[in-house]
């Protein structure tokens, strides 16, 4: 039986894939399926069930699961823009912002209440 015979052969290869996985990725997730490689990705990765976020803003009270993600919002306050377009002058205070507009520069266009945003 071929059939059987090839069934059995992809059965086996996801359970090799799966053993390689697991020693690749041996910090697993109580919650979730989610493996990690280090430690602190998985610690990082729980705060996505917990809602922690340590990481609090002097000014206004937001806070963010991250340092970097406290960092880019610090710049809403201070008005810094360190993230730079390659193919223009556009500046933005965040990397989600500025990934936002470098799809102006190509087909897929991104809508803000029907807008494109301004290059």
């Amino acid at each position: 039986r071929a059939d059987d015979l090839r069934i059995l052969t992809n059965r086996q290869i996801m359970e090799e894939e799966v053993m390689v996985n697991v020693s690749e990725k041996p910090f697993a997730c109580e919650s979730c399926d989610y493996r990690a490689g280090k430690l602190w990705q998985l610690r990082r990765h729980i705060m996505t069930h917990t809602g922690e976020k340590p990481y609090a803003c002097d000014s206004c009270g937001y806070r963010a699961k991250q340092l970097r993600y406290l960092k880019d919002h610090m710049r809403t306050h201070t008005g810094g823009k360190p993230y730079s377009c390659n193919s223009c002058d556009y500046r933005a205070g965040s990397r989600s912002d500025l990934n936002k507009h470098m799809r102006t520069h190509t087909v897929e266009k991104p809508h803000i209440s029907g807008q494109e945003l301004p290059c």
